[in-house]
């Protein structure tokens, strides 16, 4: 898929003032700080659409992105910053499962994950949460260039056997670097045949 155009149309914190066009949504989310959005960017091939800051868990906000005047890129806010107050925790956290358990439009999450670190709790926790819920999600190794091509491998190979300890089958998978664009193709590739696929 070629991205053409990719603009910013709203933010807001209730998920039901999101767009009410019906096109697919593909929603982005994961811990604060593991690169959500230079991928973001780097998948668009537009360097400033989603703010990157040094401030880890800035994203406060649902921001939508419409793709190609046809499909829209959905930036949640990460989740799991340990100085945000217990209230603004807890505000997220009911923001982002509204949206992801109540938004009609939201084809697949992308769930991402550090591919430096050991799987974490609160990431097998919040999968645990989709599979119950029966979210269609895909999971995003990021950073990947900060490794070595067999750590990188290796730490996915990893990953994916503490998943399927609990789990029968594994979501999509896709690795991915935003510095060099690795796995940009695939994820695009993968949006442009969910979106010949007709909103339930």
């Amino acid at each position: 898929m070629i991205v053409n155009t990719a603009r910013f149309v709203i933010s807001n914190s209730d998920p039901a003032k999101c767009p009410s066009e019906q096109k697919h949504e593909y929603a982005f989310i994961g811990r604060s700080n593991v690169g959500k959005s230079s991928l973001i960017n780097m998948l668009t091939g537009h360097k400033d659409l989603a703010k990157t800051s040094s401030t880890p868990g800035k994203t406060m906000l649902i921001n939508h992105f419409l793709i190609n005047d046809n499909w829209y890129i959905v930036d949640l806010p990460g989740y799991g910053y340990a100085k945000r107050s217990k209230g603004d925790r807890l505000k997220l956290e009911q923001i982002i499962k509204s949206y992801i358990a109540s938004r009609q439009q939201m084809t697949n999450l992308f769930l991402l994950i550090d591919s430096r670190h050991k799987p974490q709790k609160i990431d097998l926790d919040f999968m645990s949460w989709l599979g119950e819920n029966g979210i269609p999600f895909s999971i995003v190794f990021t950073k990947l260039d900060k490794l070595s091509s067999t750590a990188g491998k290796r730490q996915v190979e990893v990953y994916c056997e503490t998943l399927l300890e609990q789990w029968d089958e594994l979501p999509p998978v896709f690795r991915t670097s935003s510095q060099d664009r690795r796995g940009r193709d695939a994820i695009l590739d993968y949006i442009e045949e969910m979106n010949k696929l007709p909103l339930i």
